[in-house]
């Protein structure tokens, strides 16, 4: 895969180089793994001085991808998707990675896609994951180059993921608010989390769009992202997910997952310089849900 650019200092191709995120383990594979950089159209070195307006050019060469991770063919509900970048619908009950429990995942559907379209590279990076049992958006790059071009973006949380949620307790939820409260592991699991002392510093912010009695459809901004951080929040404050019973969430209102669903996608894509925006409606069970609600 091929990338100009136009350099607009007297400086080293790498240094110029990092300006773009090419790390020094990318320029390594350039030039251990088969690929090369030109300036202006000739073969040069990492350390060549360049001039204002020399041209550079890198060749990154092609992932083949893990051989342990499984092609498998599945309908993917695409969003999104350019050369760069791929944003696909996650339905409920498929997790993103391969675990000792979980095979068919996101990550086999999307290789096995790869391969089926005859792209150059087949290796898998996942940018935003989801839970197995929340659906929604997820964003994939589709090669290491544009996963590391958006690494500030996730290391300044400026990828905005919006998410939807049902949530029941008792007594009133404020209109919208900010949930501020430490996670850490839970003392006695390896899966759940909890609020204490001593925990990482945790953001979330909600805004109610629907009451149906003592059960609220909220449109939810995570400000950090901590492992199971909207379940553990809304639990925290009495209103867990209906679904949720990992989190203390009612299994008698219709839905038997975490009713939680990631609406909303956005990203700056440094490639075209231009904001990427997404959105998924409301998954099948939610509807159901409110629509015995309304009645």
């Amino acid at each position: 895969m091929r990338f100009e650019f136009i350099a607009d200092e007297h400086v080293k191709v790498k240094t110029f180089l990092k300006k773009h995120d090419v790390s020094k383990g990318l320029l390594a594979k350039i030039k251990f793994a088969g690929g090369s950089i030109l300036v202006n159209d000739t073969p040069q070195n990492a350390i060549y001085l360049l001039d204002i307006g020399d041209k550079v050019t890198i060749d990154i060469p092609r992932e083949d991808g893990f051989e342990t991770l499984k092609p498998i063919s599945e309908d993917l509900e695409i969003i999104y998707e350019d050369d760069h970048f791929l944003i696909v619908d996650k339905p409920a009950g498929v997790a993103s990675i391969p675990s000792a429990n979980h095979s068919n995942t996101m990550a086999n559907y999307v290789k096995a896609y790869y391969i089926h379209s005859g792209y150059e590279n087949h290796q898998v990076h996942i940018v935003t994951r989801l839970d197995k049992d929340t659906s929604g958006l997820m964003l994939f790059a589709k090669h290491g180059y544009a996963h590391a071009r958006l690494d500030k973006q996730l290391q300044s949380r400026s990828i905005e993921k919006r998410y939807l949620a049902l949530v029941k307790g008792a007594g009133d939820l404020e209109k919208e608010g900010d949930i501020i409260a430490p996670i850490a592991r839970d003392e006695d699991s390896i899966i759940t989390r909890r609020v204490a002392k001593g925990g990482k510093y945790a953001h979330t912010s909600y805004k109610i769009l629907e009451q149906y009695g003592n059960i609220y459809l909220v449109d939810i901004h995570l400000h950090t992202g901590r492992t199971h951080q909207i379940r553990v929040h809304f639990s925290h404050i009495g209103f867990p997910l209906l679904g949720d019973d990992l989190y203390g969430g009612s299994l008698s209102d219709g839905i038997t997952r975490q009713a939680l669903h990631c609406h909303s996608l956005n990203f700056y894509n440094p490639f075209n310089g231009e904001e990427v925006g997404r959105a998924s409606p409301l998954p099948d069970d939610f509807q159901t849900v409110i629509n015995k609600l309304s009645h």
